[in-house]
């Protein structure tokens, strides 16, 4: 066996027989232990994350980052690839029913984000006039762990910042020479300019740049996708009974035994709903440290709507536009070449350059956001002084993943990945009670101090 089959052997046991089982346990746990609160109070999370949008100028504060603007950055780093080539892949090895697994993975991922980011509020610190935080801020000092929270920094600093956003470079260079007769250098190198020019700027560029792009890159998407489902309307209804359908089928498939529908639903729908809102994964908290907020909990409640949006909204947008086209039944095609192949149905050739902009909006924010993200961790490890070199690093990696593919680098960045979930979910379990308690404590004063 090559190192390629034995990384690959190794993220099999890491994701398939823990880690997946391991996340929507947790969900689980802490939507019981907290009482439904995605359920309970879904306005709530609406009003917290969008209500800073309608606020008069004079009222925000130049000098903080509000909710939304937090808020955005998350969805900046959870919107991506996968939300165009991961949902399809979950229907091509999962069949329709495994979007409802999708849909149960994200339900119960909205109590786990808002754990992680009660616990980024509470942790976060201030650091040369910066706020900094996130998952080794709340190992480090609330489980006073020093080891497993540096242990957590290097492998999110690896998997998202260095080599996640090689893949996400990859794809855009991907997308783009797809529809344009242009080389991969240049592609890479504009790439590794534009990302130059806003990591430059630091984190208050970053989140203005996400304040902006993602409401538009999101709603421009899910438009496109509504105009698909009403020109294929006379399928919603076939559709929509194949999801549940499929979800609960008890048929084989291909011989084998009885049931292996449902259970490959399952497993595919879970898994690229968890992927994709990174509910536990102890990516999106760097985000939710940011805000300015009142209480912990208000941010906790925006970062459920972050997970709304990101699968009920988008994952959901594109599951249905595959599914409508019956793009899916093309068993040639794979990931972003199903959903290509779905908008090339409905739109021409048209459809291919409307996805590949999308697919490059989703990709570039997802970069801006695992760079501020991977920007704290390195200030936890080395302080200022360490930015500038890894600024550098990143836009390397940039321009590398932009021109060429190599398994092993995409196996690896799913190591680190499945890596960095483990001393998250140590410390989200140990600091559970701590969560409840301003939890609770949100809910008594809410009403009495109108917040």
């Amino acid at each position: 066996m090559s190192l390629l089959d034995y990384v690959k052997a190794f993220n099999g046991i890491l994701w398939n027989d823990f880690l997946m089982y391991a996340l929507l346990g947790l969900g689980l746990f802490y939507t019981v232990y907290l009482g439904f609160p995605q359920i309970k109070h879904l306005a709530l999370a609406f009003k917290y994350a969008f209500g800073p949008i309608f606020k008069k100028k004079e009222e925000k504060q130049d000098n903080n980052i509000n909710s939304f603007q937090a808020l955005a950055t998350a969805v900046a780093a959870q919107v991506g690839t996968g939300n165009i080539g991961g949902v399809a892949t979950a229907i091509a090895m999962g069949g329709m029913g495994a979007i409802f697994w999708m849909w149960l993975s994200a339900l119960l991922g909205m109590s786990t984000i808002f754990s992680e980011a009660v616990l980024a509020q509470m942790y976060r610190k201030i650091k040369d006039g910066e706020v900094v935080g996130g998952p080794a801020y709340y190992i480090h000092h609330g489980l006073r762990s020093k080891i497993l929270a540096c242990f957590f920094s290097v492998c999110l600093i690896c998997a998202l910042s260095l080599v996640g956003n090689m893949v996400q470079a990859n794809s855009i260079t991907i997308g783009i020479t797809s529809i344009c007769n242009i080389s991969p250098y240049i592609v890479g190198l504009l790439i590794a300019a534009m990302v130059a020019f806003v990591i430059v700027g630091g984190q208050k560029r970053i989140t203005k740049i996400a304040e902006f792009v993602v409401p538009f890159m999101a709603l421009i998407y899910i438009i496109g996708s509504i105009i698909i489902l009403f020109m294929f309307s006379d399928q919603i209804g076939n559709v929509i009974s194949s999801i549940f359908t499929d979800a609960f089928s008890l048929k084989s498939v291909a011989g084998g035994a009885a049931g292996t529908v449902m259970r490959n639903a399952i497993r595919y729908g879970v898994a690229r709903g968890l992927f994709s809102n990174e509910a536990g994964m102890g990516s999106t908290p760097h985000a939710h440290a940011l805000a300015n907020v009142k209480d912990p909990s208000i941010q906790g409640f925006v970062g459920m709507a972050g997970v709304f949006v990101d699968t009920m909204l988008i994952c959901t947008s594109t599951a249905l536009v595959i599914m409508v086209t019956g793009a899916y039944k093309d068993g040639s095609l794979q990931s972003v070449a199903i959903t290509q192949e779905a908008f090339r149905i409905a739109f021409g050739e048209s459809g291919l350059t409307f996805l590949a902009i999308s697919l490059f909006f989703f990709a570039f924010t997802t970069i801006m956001g695992w760079y501020i993200f991977g920007e704290m961790n390195v200030k936890y490890l080395f302080g200022p002084g360490g930015i500038k070199y890894y600024r550098l690093l990143v836009i390397i990696c940039i321009f590398v993943g932009s021109i060429f593919t190599a398994n092993l680098v995409w196996e690896l960045a799913d190591t680190f990945n499945g890596l960095v979930v483990i001393p998250n979910l140590i410390a989200l379990i140990i600091l559970a009670p701590k969560v409840k308690r301003t939890y609770k404590n949100f809910l008594k004063r809410r009403h009495a101090e109108n917040i």
